[in-house]
C-alpha cells in the first residue's frame, strides 16, 4: 500500500505545476545567492560518492538517470515566473523585440517606469509566456498592445539574461528641433516616445541604444543653463523632473541620418524639376561673406540636433551680441550703450585694406592693413567675419575683441548669425539678444511720427 501511495505521490503531487514553480523559484534564488558554495558542495558529494560507493550495473543506471535529471533541472531552473499588478493606465515602460532565432526579448526598459521601479525584468530577458499565452506565435505589435491593455495580475514566464546593470547616465541637453513620436515611422513604440520642441531642456537617462535614447523632460527655476564650453544655452532656471518615467527620443546619429536623407531626397526632386524645364537659366554666383576655406571648418556643424548643457549660476558676460534684421535698430542700440556707459561697453574697431582718408588715424576708426596681411590672417582663422565693399576688404578681428575683454569691458558686436559658431565659447561668453522687428501697426505709428 505504501509503495502505491509513494508512486502516486511522485506522479501527481510532485509534478503539479504549482509545486514545480515553487521549487524552481527556490532553486533560482539559491543558485543566485549560493552559487559558488553550491558548486563546491556538489563537487565534494561527487568525490565522496566515487570513493565510498562501488557501483554495480543497477546503480550505474540510477546515476545516469540522476545525471540526466540534474541537467534537465539546470535547464528548468533558468525559467522564472514574474508576477505584478497593473491597475492603471500607466505604461509598463518596456519595449520588446524579436531576435533572429524568433525569441521575444526585452529590448529596453524605460527609466522611472513601472518595470524599472519594480526591478522585475532586465534588458535581454527572454519572454516565453504572458499570462499563459505563448509569445512565439504573436507579433511584437500585438504583444505590446496586450501589455498596454492588460489589467490586474500579469504573469511573465522568462529566461533571465543575468546581464550587468547599465551604468547610470545623467546628461542635460537643449533640443534644437521639434519632435513628435506619433509622426515617426522609425520609433519602436510611439506610446513610449517623448514629445519635445525647440529650446526644451531634457535629461538623458540612458544611451545604451545606438538609435534611441531615453530622456525626461525638465522644468526651469533660477539657474542659467550653459553648455560644456561654458556658454549660455538658454535662460532657464534650476532643473526639476516633470514626470517619473523617461521616454524615447532619436539619438543624434539617427536624427542626422534622417535629416541627411530628407535633404538628399529634396535635392533629387529639385534636380528632376530643373531638368524638366524648357530653358535653362545661368546660375547667378553670389559672393558669400565667408571664404570656402573658412566655411569648411563649420560644415559639420550644420546638422544640429541637441546641445549638451550644464547648470551654472548666473555670471557676468564678456560679450553682448545684437542680432536682428537689417534696419531694425541694432546700430542705434549699440551706439546708445557705448555713449551712455563708456566704462562698461566698447565696440571692436574693424580692420580694412582700403587706404586711410584725410584726418583718419590708424586704430581710431579703422585698423589699416595690406591685402596680403589680411588674407594671411583670414587663412589662419583670425577674423570673426569679413566682407568686400567697393574693392576693399573689411573685417572684425578676434584679437580686437580679446583686447576689450582685457580692459575689463563688455564687447558689443553687431554681427551676422553665422558668427555665433565662433563666439559661442567660454572665451567670449556671449549674451545674445535678438531684436525683433516691430509689427505693422507700430511701423505705421513710426511713419506718422517721422512725417
Amino acid at each position: 500500500m505504501s509503495e502505491h501511495f509513494a508512486f502516486y505521490f511522485d506522479r501527481i503531487v510532485l509534478t503539479h505545476f504549482c509545486l514545480q514553480a515553487l521549487l524552481q523559484t527556490h532553486d533560482v534564488v539559491a543558485e543566485e545567492i549560493y552559487a559558488e558554495d553550491l558548486n563546491n558542495h556538489r563537487l565534494s558529494q561527487l568525490e565522496l560518492a566515487a570513493d565510498s560507493l562501488s557501483l554495480d550495473a543497477q546503480s550505474e543506471e540510477f546515476l545516469d538517470n540522476e545525471s540526466n535529471q540534474d541537467e534537465s533541472m539546470m535547464e528548468v531552473t533558468r525559467v522564472r515566473l514574474v508576477q505584478f499588478q497593473k491597475n492603471s493606465d500607466e505604461p509598463m515602460g518596456i519595449t520588446l523585440k524579436m531576435s533572429d532565432e524568433h525569441r521575444c526579448l526585452v529590448a529596453r526598459i524605460l527609466v522611472g517606469g513601472m518595470i524599472h521601479r519594480q526591478g522585475t525584468l532586465h534588458v535581454g530577458d527572454e519572454i516565453k509566456e504572458i499570462n499563459g499565452l505563448n509569445v512565439t506565435a504573436h507579433s511584437i505589435e500585438s504583444l505590446q498592445k496586450l501589455l498596454r491593455d492588460a489589467r490586474g495580475s500579469i504573469t511573465f514566464k522568462i529566461v533571465p539574461s543575468y546581464r550587468n546593470a547599465a551604468p547610470s547616465c545623467e546628461i542635460y541637453v537643449k533640443c534644437l528641433f521639434d519632435y513628435e513620436p506619433d509622426n515617426d515611422e522609425l520609433i519602436p513604440c510611439s506610446q513610449a516616445g517623448l514629445t519635445f520642441h525647440i529650446g526644451d531642456i531634457l535629461q538623458i537617462t540612458c544611451k545604451d541604444d545606438h538609435n534611441w535614447w531615453q530622456a525626461k523632460r525638465t522644468s526651469s527655476s533660477a539657474y542659467t543653463v550653459t553648455d560644456e564650453r561654458g556658454i549660455n544655452a538658454s535662460p532657464i532656471t534650476s532643473v526639476s523632473h516633470s514626470g517619473p518615467s523617461a521616454g524615447l527620443i532619436p539619438s543624434p546619429e539617427l536624427q542626422e541620418w534622417r535629416t541627411a536623407n530628407v535633404a538628399i531626397q529634396n535635392a533629387k526632386e529639385a534636380t528632376l524639376i530643373a531638368n524638366c524645364g524648357v530653358f535653362s537659366r545661368k546660375k547667378k554666383n553670389y559672393k558669400d561673406k565667408y571664404l570656402a576655406k573658412h566655411n569648411a571648418v563649420f560644415d559639420q556643424l550644420d546638422l544640429v540636433t541637441y546641445e549638451e548643457v550644464i547648470h551654472l549660476p548666473a555670471f557676468l558676460r564678456k560679450t553682448l551680441v545684437l542680432l536682428g534684421a537689417h534696419g531694425v535698430g541694432r546700430r542705434h542700440i549699440k551706439n546708445t550703450l557705448i555713449t551712455s556707459q563708456p566704462n562698461s561697453f566698447a565696440y571692436p574697431i574693424p580692420h580694412t585694406t582700403r587706404l586711410p582718408r584725410k584726418d583718419e588715424e590708424n586704430g581710431k576708426n579703422y585698423y589699416f592693413v595690406t591685402h596680403e596681411e589680411m588674407m594671411r590672417d583670414i587663412a589662419n582663422n583670425e577674423y570673426l567675419e569679413y566682407g568686400t565693399h567697393e574693392n576693399a576688404m573689411y573685417g572684425t578681428k578676434l584679437e580686437t575683441i580679446r583686447n576689450i575683454h582685457r580692459q575689463g569691458l563688455i564687447a558689443i558686436l553687431d554681427v551676422e548669425p553665422q558668427a555665433l559658431k565662433v563666439l559661442r565659447t567660454a572665451e567670449f561668453a556671449p549674451f545674445i539678444v535678438f531684436i525683433a522687428a516691430p509689427d505693422l501697426s507700430q511701423m505705421k505709428d513710426l511713419k506718422g511720427i517721422n512725417r
